[in-house]
């Protein structure tokens, strides 16, 4: 009998360990499927094709989501087309809308968030960043492996490896047989292959700290601009009453806005999109940031943070990333002096939108019931969003046509 259970016992050894060894095969396998998939993605396929299937894919699971979740109590649900639209508007941050917002429930406006959030220009732009510093991070590996290899063989002096032969395994066609047989021109390829090592490291770890930081700058710009807005909404009662008339959570509504502004989608979870909150100057003064730095001043903000981080932390990755900000292959990094540039375009244009604006629509019809500073910052929340978010605080029918018509030439 323990003959019996001793035998049984090694057999069951025997299984369990032959199945680990197929389930660690399997998995490595499949890993290794993986991998190989996603760098094709990475080497071989056009990113416009990549950002198209991007933005697919993010559209259908907006759609089905939006669709799983019920809309709000006593509002009709919307058909299918219509809830496409919105998930793709939301998207692609257009913020055109055939339903009115006020007809989604609380969990569909948080789903409508996220849809802004991962289809802003920000985001995808760090999305981009991350897939090139893989990119950077393989290529050179790869190159570095044949180099040593062919190390490893000798060198032979016989000239037994020809310069075809060599550009088969790497593209070194410069390398000829006769530098190969000789000590100092190996001795040089080495030493330079140390340096374009060590510059290549410093260029990883710099692209890797940028990646870090724009999602940084997403985190923090969020986090503090919806708690600013919630904290006004709550403190404010003629902005807190709004939202318990129309049934929305202070908290999605904050995040929502701040998420749509940011972004420049221009989504309000109200029907009448920011023309409730006209007279609530202190909100519009918190939002105008908010779509500068989400758009045009983007690169300048980005530029400005880098610079201090340098300045404060002396680390050479951000020395570098200042120094070399062609070279990291991410087109929200300007130079000082194109930053600075783009910055006064910026001031400059909404300067002269808001003068004018001003100076035709004081005594409009448009600011009617408007007090004089509510006028100053309603104008300016006016002409900043007609070259960003899209937001709004008057009824653009009532503006003059060569307002109208400055409207589309700064757009």
């Amino acid at each position: 009998m323990s003959n019996t259970i001793i035998c049984f016992g090694r057999k069951l050894e025997h299984f369990s360990s032959n199945s680990r060894s197929k389930l660690s095969c399997f998995n490595q396998s499949y890993r290794g499927l993986i991998s190989t998939r996603f760098r094709f993605l990475v080497f071989r396929v056009n990113p416009f094709w990549v950002q198209l299937a991007y933005f697919i894919v993010v559209s259908l699971v907006g759609f089905g989501a939006l669709k799983m979740s019920k809309p709000k109590s006593g509002s009709v649900s919307p058909n299918n087309i219509d809830v496409f639209f919105t998930s793709v508007s939301a998207t692609t941050v257009s913020s055109m809308s055939t339903v009115e917002m006020e007809v989604f429930s609380n969990t569909q406006l948080i789903i409508i968030t996220i849809l802004m959030l991962v289809g802003g220009e920000v985001f995808t732009s760090m999305l981009g960043l991350l897939l090139g510093r893989f990119r950077f991070e393989k290529r050179p590996s790869f190159d570095g492996d044949i180099v040593n290899s062919i190390s490893n063989r000798g060198l032979q002096s016989d000239c037994s490896l020809t310069s075809k032969n060599i550009s088969q395994e790497v593209e070194l066609g410069r390398i000829t047989c006769s530098a190969l047989a000789n000590e100092k021109p190996i001795t040089d390829l080495e030493s330079n292959k140390n340096l374009t090592s060590d510059s290549k490291s410093l260029k990883y770890k710099a692209t890797r700290y940028l990646g870090y930081l724009v999602l940084g700058y997403l985190l923090v710009v969020h986090a503090v601009g919806s708690s600013l807005v919630s904290m006004y909404v709550s403190l404010v009662p003629s902005a807190r009453k709004i939202l318990k008339t129309k049934v929305i959570d202070i908290r999605t509504f904050s995040f929502f806005t701040v998420v749509s502004t940011l972004a420049n989608c221009g989504f309000v979870p109200t029907n009448e999109n920011m023309i409730v909150f006209k007279k609530n100057s202190g909100l519009l003064l918190l939002l105008i940031p908010q779509i500068l730095i989400g758009n045009t001043l983007y690169p300048a903000c980005l530029r400005a943070l880098i610079w201090v981080l340098d300045k404060m932390t002396k680390k050479v990755e951000f020395s570098y990333i200042l120094k070399n900000w062609k070279e990291m292959g991410y087109s929200h990094l300007l130079s000082g002096l194109h930053s600075s540039f783009l910055a006064a375009t910026v001031f400059g244009l909404t300067l002269v939108q808001f003068i004018l604006f001003c100076s035709m629509e004081w005594n409009s019809e448009t600011m009617d019931g408007f007090s004089s500073y509510q006028k100053v910052v309603g104008s300016l929340f006016q002409v900043v969003n007609s070259r960003y978010a899209g937001e709004s605080v008057v009824d653009l029918s009532t503006i003059s046509s060569a307002i109208l018509v400055l409207f589309v030439v700064m757009m």
